[in-house]
């Protein structure tokens, strides 16, 4: 496989690892590529974000490596945390929302087992925006946290309360067991 598309691949996989990152055995039983020719694979691309001045750029954390913003510009992330509610709703965030408001309270582990895919940053999203907050803890091992929709939530919808929420598709069943495609979904929210 070309050297290039390797670099491209393991960028990609270390930005959808999010903050749990990647260790350089997984990327190699991934890639199909000696453990030794990914960690050099590792280390050039640390060095060509460097080099080019990227915004992020891969850090090697105990044994996993991750994509990172740089330090530097924290200023310039601060500037964006303080004011959230100007930005909209990402595809992720709205399919992660409306799990919550038809579900509620629900977890995390839930949340991610419908969708398919890691939904911690749309969550953390969602708290900052008000959108939902914890409501509680379920009695089990390691008593996660429950999650539910916020006045903010009904405001930001124009909802009087939460059963004014339209009602579910007949085509489309929040349940675990099914696909869901929550993009269709998502515009009858709007």
């Amino acid at each position: 496989m070309d050297y290039n598309k390797i670099k491209s691949i393991i960028e990609g996989l270390l930005f959808v690892s999010g903050d749990e990152g990647l260790e350089a055995k997984q990327i190699a039983e991934i890639v199909e590529i000696p453990i030794d020719e990914v960690e050099d694979i590792l280390y050039d691309m640390q060095a060509d974000f460097k080099r080019i001045q990227r915004g992020i750029q891969i850090m090697q954390i105990g044994t996993s490596y991750q994509l990172t913003t740089l330090p530097e510009h924290t200023i310039y992330y601060e500037r964006l945390a303080s004011n959230p509610s100007h930005s909209t709703l990402s595809q992720p965030a709205l399919e992660t929302l409306a799990l919550i408001a038809y579900k509620q309270p629900v977890t995390r582990a839930e949340i991610e087992e419908v969708r398919g895919v890691k939904s911690e940053k749309s969550i953390n999203t969602l708290v900052s925006k008000g959108l939902i907050k914890e409501v509680g803890r379920l009695d089990g091992i390691g008593r996660p946290y429950l999650y539910g929709t916020t006045n903010e939530f009904l405001d930001y919808f124009g909802l009087k309360n939460i059963k004014d929420l339209p009602p579910i598709p007949e085509n489309l069943q929040i349940d675990d067991e099914e696909d869901i495609d929550l993009f269709n979904f998502n515009h009858n929210l709007e």
